[in-house]
């Protein structure tokens, strides 16, 4: 049952990604798709080697003892859609409500995964430290994505004259 889970996981985050990145934003997204796989893959891998958290079942965990999944996938693939729709042009309020809302939704599902599959275990680990975690890499690459997008866009008017 938890390969299948694995299954759908891949199946509605492609999906998702399909339905929520318009072609005009395909760069920004494939962008931060990339830059989250560098902390996520740092961040899953200390916290399995400080055994704070298991993968006892999982895509290539022969070789790779934290989640392909949700580090090389679904958390890139959130990432880019969280990016593409920021809201930069609303209120403080609306901004901090969406950023929320990500690290909210991803913390509800890993926690029923971890009460009800095998594919997360927590050793060490709590549900508010997934929340923090997430929240404070979502902001990491969105800073990244920000600084990207404002350098090249400095570039490009260094150009013109």
């Amino acid at each position: 049952m938890d390969t299948i889970i694995l299954y759908f996981v891949w199946i509605v985050t492609a999906i998702l990604l399909i339905l929520c990145i318009r072609r005009k934003n395909l760069l920004k997204a494939q962008l931060s798709f990339m830059f989250m796989q560098v902390p996520t893959w740092l961040f899953g891998t200390l916290v399995v080697k400080g055994r704070l958290i298991e993968y006892p079942v999982g895509f290539l965990s022969v070789v790779y003892k934290a989640s392909f999944t949700f580090e090389y996938f679904v958390f890139p693939a959130i990432s880019a859609i969280f990016n593409v729709h920021f809201p930069r042009d609303k209120s403080w309020i609306v901004k901090t409500l969406y950023t929320l809302s990500f690290p909210a939704i991803m913390t509800i599902i890993e926690v029923l995964l971890e009460k009800h599959t095998d594919l997360i275990k927590y050793l060490n680990w709590t549900w508010y430290m997934s929340f923090i975690s997430i929240t404070i890499t979502l902001l990491l690459s969105y800073w990244y994505f920000l600084w990207f997008f404002k350098k090249i866009k400095n570039m490009n008017a260094e150009e013109d004259y």
